[in-house]
C-alpha cells in the first residue's frame, strides 16, 4: 500500500499548539484565576484579624501583671506592679527579675503505678499488689554496681534523715529532705505545678507512721500556698547487674504495657566501680513526661535532685551523717514583662490550610472532566494530538498554576506575619508543598476517569475538600496526639493523601507554635531526624505515592481513551475458553445466512477491495477489508454485531454517503475509522496506513466534523482554527493563510465574527466552524457526521457548496438522515441495516435498481373505490395497493408494465364516468429506496 504524503507534526509542534491554546484559555479565565489566588490572602487576613481579636481579649487587665497603689505619704499614691501584687492568673505576664525559689523535687510515680510483684516481674523483694488498693506502695529505687556492700551503704543514706520541719525556716528544713511529686512540670519553672496542684507533696522516708501527713503554708509573694506533705516509704533494692535493671525498667515502662501492668521505678543507680576514693555513678530516670503541645521532655528539672541524693549519700558514707551537700532550691532564669499571646494561626493552621491547598484538587478535576464531558480531548486526539504532548503540557500547565497558587499562599502568609510560615524553614515547606501538589494533580487525572459530568465532579471534588479537612482535624489529629496509638497505624492512615497533607501541616504548626512560645525557630532539616517528627515519613509517602499514582493514572487514561477493559487480557482468555465449548454449527449457520443476504453490488465492492489490496499502489484513500465490530455480551444479553465484515473502497475526490436507521452501525464504523474503538477483526487502510497500528500517523491526514459541536466556549473561531492548524503541522504564513481561507469559506471571516468567542455563536455558526475545523490543514480523509443538522436553508446550501469544493482532492465519508443532502453531495451511497452494507451505488443507480415502479394516487368518493381499483388493474395486472383511506388510494405500478401516456388516457376516461377529486403519478424517490431496503433487510434478518 502507498504511504501517506502528509508530514506528521512533531512532539514539540503538538506540545506548542496545546500550550498556546491553554495560555489563551487561561487568559480568558483571568477573573477566575484572580479569585483563586486571592483566596489564600483573604484567609490569611482573616486569621490575622482573629489573631488580633484574640490578643485583644487576652490583653485584658485581669491577665496583665498585678498592680497596687502604695501610699508614700507624699501626695498621690505610687503605682507599683509585680508578681508580688498579682494573682496566679496574672503572674505569668509579670517581669520576674528575681524568680521565686522552689524546693528541689523528685519525679515520683503515682501510687497506683508504683512497682509491685507481677506475673512478669518475679523479684520477691518487691511488695505485693495489695498496697495499690490502699495507696501505700513504696517508692522503689534500684541499685547495682561492682561492690554490693558499698552500693547498698550509699543507697541506704539517701532517705535516712528523720522528718524534722522547722516552721521558722520552713523552706530550708523541707529542702533538707527528699521531696517528690507525681505532677508534671512545665516549660518554665516560675510556678512549680507541684505547689499549685491539689496533689500532696511526698517526702521519702525509710518507714512511715500511721499519721504521716502534715500541712504547711508556703508564702509566695502576696499569695499563701497551703500544701499537704505526706510520707512515702522509700525502698532501695539491689540488682546484680545493669542488664537486670534494664529488663525490669523496660517491663514496667509506662507506655509499654496495659495500664494494669505498669510498674514504675523512681530511679536506678549503677555505682559501677565506685569505692571510698572513687565515685562513679550512672542514673536512670524516666524521660517520657512530655508536654501536650510538643515533644520536649519536661522533667529534666527534677533530675538534679536525684543526682544530689546520690552525691550527698556518698559524702555521708565517707564523713558521717553530719556531712551534708546542701541543695536548698531551684529557680528559673529572670524574665522581662511579657504579654499573653496565642499563636492562633499555628493552632488552626492544619485545618484551614488543608482546605486552602486541597481546593486546587476540584479546580484541576473540573478542567479535566470538562474536556471529557464536551469530548474536547477526543476531538484534539482525532486531529493529531498525541498522548505524550497532551500529558506533558496538561501536567506542566496544572503544575504551574498550582505552584503559583502555593507561592502566593506562602508569600501572603509570611507578609501578614503568620508564624506558621515565617518560623519554619522555607526549603522544607517548598519540598513538602511541591510533592503534595504533584500528587494532587496525579490524583485529579486518575479520578477524572471516573466522571463524565462536570456537575458531579464539582460536587464530589468540594466534598473531598471539606471532608479531608474535617476528618483530619477531628479524627486523624486525635490519633496523632494519642500516645497509645501505634506509629504504624498513623503511617497507615497517612497513605491517604489528605492525611499526609494534614500531618505535614500539623508538624509545621507544632514547631511554629513551640518556636514562638519558646523564642526559638521552627522546623529545620535537622529536626527530621527526631523520632517524634513525622515529616520525614510524610515526605517519603508523598514521593512514592506521586510516582505510583502517576503510573496508574496514565495507564487508566490509556484504557479509557482506547475503550478497552483494564483486565482485557483476562477477558480475552476467558472468551477463548468459552469459545472452545461453543457449537461450531451455529457460527457456520449464521455465516450462511449472512452470505445469502448480500447483494450483487456489495459482492462487487468486496471483489474490488480484494483486487486493490493486491496492488502495490492505489489512488484510493480509504480501503476497508472485512471490517467487523462485535460488542461482547453483557448482563445476560447476547453479543451485538455492530459492523459485519464491511468491505468498502473510496477513491480520492469521492464523497460517500452512509444511510441507515438508528442503530444500524454507522457510528461504530466511524468510531473505528477515527481510532476511538478497535475493530474485532479485519482492518482498514487510510492513505495506505493501517488503522490498527498507525492511527497516530493517520490523524495527521484526517479531519472530523462530529455530530455535535465540540468547541471551547471561551476561544474564538480564529483561535480554534489556529490550534487545529498547528496540530496539522501548519506554521507561519501558511497557517495564517489556511485559517483565513477556512473562515472565508464558511462565511465566518467578515464583521468580526472570526474573533468572537465561540460560546456566543449561533447554532449555525458553530456548525460551520466545526466543518471548517475538519477541513483545516488539507486532510486527505474527512469524516462528517450529519454536518448540516440544525442549519437554516440558506446556511445549509452554503455548507453544501463548501463540501462540494472540498471533495475535489480528498475522500469524504458523510452520514446523514437527509435524503436531499445525500443526493446533493454524495457521489455514492451505502445503506446500512443491522451492521451490514445492503447496497452501494450512486443515487441514480439505487433509484433505478430499487425503485422500478411508479406511485399512482387517486382520490374519489368512497362509492367509486372499486372502479378506481379496476382502472389500475387494467393499466397493470401486477399493480400493488399500498394505501387506502376514505376514498384515497395509492398503488405501485411496475415501470415495465405501463406507459405514462396510457395512464393519462385512462384517467381522462375515468373522469367522464365519475368524479375524480385528485390524482397523481410520481417516480420513486431516494427516501422510498431507503425505506424499501431497510424494511426488506430487517424482515430478512428477522426470518433468519
Amino acid at each position: 500500500m502507498a504511504d501517506s504524503t502528509n508530514e506528521q507534526s512533531s512532539f514539540w509542534t503538538q506540545a506548542n499548539a496545546l500550550l498556546r491554546k491553554n495560555l489563551i484559555f487561561q487568559k480568558r479565565n483571568m477573573k477566575t484565576n484572580i479569585r483563586l489566588v486571592l483566596f489564600p490572602l483573604v484567609l490569611c487576613l482573616l486569621l490575622v484579624l482573629i489573631q488580633v481579636l484574640v490578643n485583644t481579649q487576652l490583653d485584658k487587665p485581669s491577665n496583665r501583671c498585678g498592680c497596687i497603689c502604695v501610699d508614700t505619704g507624699k501626695g498621690p499614691c505610687e503605682k507599683k506592679c509585680g508578681i508580688e501584687y498579682s494573682t496566679l492568673e496574672q503572674a505569668s505576664s509579670c517581669p520576674i527579675p528575681h524568680p521565686p525559689e522552689w524546693l528541689p523535687l523528685l519525679q515520683v510515680p503515682s501510687p497506683q503505678f508504683r512497682a509491685v510483684r507481677t506475673d512478669f516481674t518475679s523479684y520477691g523483694d518487691l511488695p505485693g499488689d495489695s498496697c495499690r488498693k490502699t495507696g501505700s506502695c513504696p517508692v522503689t529505687t534500684l541499685v547495682t554496681g561492682n561492690n554490693q556492700t558499698f552500693g547498698q551503704t550509699v543507697a541506704g543514706n539517701m532517705f535516712s534523715r528523720p522528718l524534722n520541719i522547722d516552721s521558722s525556716d520552713l523552706l530550708y528544713s523541707l529542702a533538707d529532705n527528699a521531696l517528690g511529686s507525681e505532677t508534671d512540670t512545665r516549660f518554665t519553672n516560675f510556678l512549680d505545678t507541684a505547689f499549685l496542684s491539689n496533689v500532696p507533696i511526698d517526702i521519702l522516708q525509710p518507714q512511715c507512721s500511721s499519721n504521716s501527713q502534715i500541712s504547711v503554708t508556703i508564702q509566695l509573694g502576696a499569695t499563701a500556698l497551703e500544701k499537704d506533705i505526706r510520707c512515702a516509704q522509700g525502698l532501695q533494692l539491689w540488682r546484680n547487674s545493669s542488664s537486670e535493671i534494664n529488663s525490669e525498667l523496660y517491663k514496667g515502662y509506662l507506655k509499654g504495657n496495659p495500664e494494669s501492668k505498669i510498674n514504675e521505678i523512681l530511679a536506678a543507680y549503677d555505682f559501677v566501680n565506685s569505692k571510698d576514693n572513687l565515685f562513679n555513678v550512672t542514673i536512670w530516670y524516666n524521660s517520657t513526661y512530655r508536654s501536650d503541645t510538643g515533644n520536649q521532655p519536661l522533667n529534666l528539672i527534677r533530675v538534679a535532685r536525684s543526682i544530689n541524693l546520690a552525691s550527698n549519700a556518698y559524702l555521708q558514707s565517707l564523713l558521717g551523717p553530719t556531712a551534708e551537700m546542701l541543695f536548698e532550691f531551684v529557680k528559673e532564669m529572670p524574665k522581662p514583662e511579657t504579654k499573653l499571646r496565642l499563636d492562633f494561626s499555628s493552632l488552626l493552621g492544619p485545618l484551614f490550610f488543608t482546605w486552602v491547598i486541597v481546593q486546587l484538587f476540584p479546580v484541576v478535576l473540573i478542567s479535566l472532566v470538562y474536556e471529557k464531558e464536551h469530548k474536547l480531548r477526543i476531538m484534539m486526539k482525532m486531529h493529531g494530538l498525541g498522548d505524550g504532548p497532551y500529558w506533558m503540557i496538561s501536567y506542566a500547565y496544572f503544575l504551574a498554576i498550582s505552584s503559583i497558587y502555593m507561592l502566593c499562599f506562602v508569600l501572603f502568609g509570611s507578609a501578614v506575619g503568620l508564624n506558621f510560615f515565617r518560623l519554619n524553614d522555607y526549603s522544607i515547606q517548598f519540598v513538602f508543598y511541591f510533592l503534595y501538589i504533584n500528587l494532587q494533580i496525579c490524583l485529579a487525572f486518575l479520578v477524572a476517569d471516573w466522571f463524565s459530568s462536570v456537575k458531579t465532579a464539582t460536587v464530589v471534588g468540594y466534598m473531598m475538600v471539606f471532608g479531608t479537612g474535617l476528618l483530619g482535624g477531628f479524627l486523624f489529629q486525635f490519633f496523632l496526639e494519642d500516645s497509645s496509638f501505634s506509629k504504624a497505624g498513623v503511617i497507615a492512615m497517612e497513605l491517604f493523601p489528605g492525611f499526609s497533607l494534614y500531618r505535614g501541616l500539623y508538624e509545621f504548626s507544632q514547631y511554629a507554635f513551640n518556636g514562638n512560645y519558646m523564642g526559638t525557630g521552627g522546623m529545620e532539616w535537622k529536626d527530621l531526624n527526631d523520632s517524634n517528627n513525622g515529616m520525614r515519613e510524610v515526605l517519603i509517602i508523598l514521593a512514592v505515592e506521586w510516582l505510583v499514582v502517576f503510573g496508574v493514572a496514565y495507564y487508566a487514561d490509556q484504557v479509557v481513551s482506547s475503550g478497552t477493559n483494564p483486565l482485557s487480557f483476562l477477558r480475552k482468555k476467558q472468551k477463548n475458553l468459552q469459545s472452545s465449548f461453543r457449537k461450531p454449527s451455529l457460527r457456520r449457520q449464521g455465516s450462511k445466512v449472512f452470505v445469502q443476504m448480500e447483494k450483487l453490488d456489495v459482492d462487487q465492492e468486496r471483489e474490488k477491495v480484494e483486487q486493490l489490496l493486491l496492488e502495490s499502489s492505489t489512488s484510493h484513500s480509504i480501503i476497508c477489508n472485512n471490517l467487523k465490530k462485535i460488542y461482547p455480551s453483557r448482563d445476560g444479553n447476547p453479543e451485538k454485531f455492530a459492523v459485519r465484515e464491511l468491505s468498502l473502497a473510496l477513491p480520492q475526490g469521492e464523497c460517500f454517503g452512509m444511510l441507515g436507521p438508528n442503530g444500524a452501525g454507522k457510528t461504530s464504523f466511524i468510531n473505528m475509522m477515527i481510532g476511538l474503538i478497535k475493530p474485532s477483526s479485519g482492518t482498514a487502510y487510510v492513505q495506505g496506513l493501517d488503522i490498527r497500528t498507525d492511527m497516530d500517523r493517520i490523524y495527521t491526514s484526517m479531519g472530523v466534523c462530529p455530530q455535535h459541536d465540540l468547541l471551547w466556549e471561551t476561544l474564538t473561531g480564529r483561535e480554534h482554527l489556529l490550534f487545529y492548524g498547528r496540530l496539522k503541522n501548519l506554521k507561519g504564513a501558511a497557517l495564517t493563510q489556511a485559517v483565513e481561507e477556512s473562515l472565508k469559506s464558511v462565511n465566518l471571516f467578515h464583521g468580526g465574527v472570526a474573533d468572537r468567542k465561540a460560546g456566543k455563536y449561533s447554532g449555525g455558526m458553530k456548525r460551520r466552524l466545526s466543518v471548517a475545523i475538519s477541513l483545516i490543514g488539507d486532510p486527505k480523509v474527512v469524516y462528517m457526521d450529519e454536518p448540516s443538522t440544525g442549519l437554516d436553508p440558506a446556511s445549509r446550501n452554503m455548507l453544501w457548496n463548501v463540501v462540494k469544493r472540498a471533495k475535489q482532492n480528498r475522500a469524504i465519508i458523510l452520514t446523514t438522515h437527509s435524503m436531499e443532502e445525500a443526493e446533493h453531495l454524495c457521489d455514492r451511497l451505502g445503506i446500512f441495516v443491522d451492521g451490514s452494507l445492503q447496497c452501494v451505488g450512486n443515487p441514480k443507480e439505487l433509484k433505478g435498481r430499487y425503485g422500478g415502479s411508479y406511485v399512482f394516487t387517486m382520490t374519489t368518493s368512497p362509492t367509486h373505490e372499486e372502479e378506481v381499483e379496476n382502472l389500475v388493474n387494467q393499466l397493470s395486472p401486477n399493480a400493488t395497493k399500498v394505501y387506502q383511506i376514505s376514498g384515497t388510494q395509492k398503488f405501485e405500478l411496475p415501470k415495465n408494465d405501463i406507459r405514462i401516456a396510457d395512464v393519462f388516457e385512462a384517467v381522462g376516461n375515468a373522469k367522464s364516468r365519475f368524479t375524480v377529486q385528485a390524482w397523481g403519478l410520481a417516480d420513486t424517490t431516494l427516501e422510498d429506496v431507503f425505506i424499501k431496503v431497510a424494511k426488506g433487510s430487517q424482515a430478512d434478518s428477522t426470518l433468519s
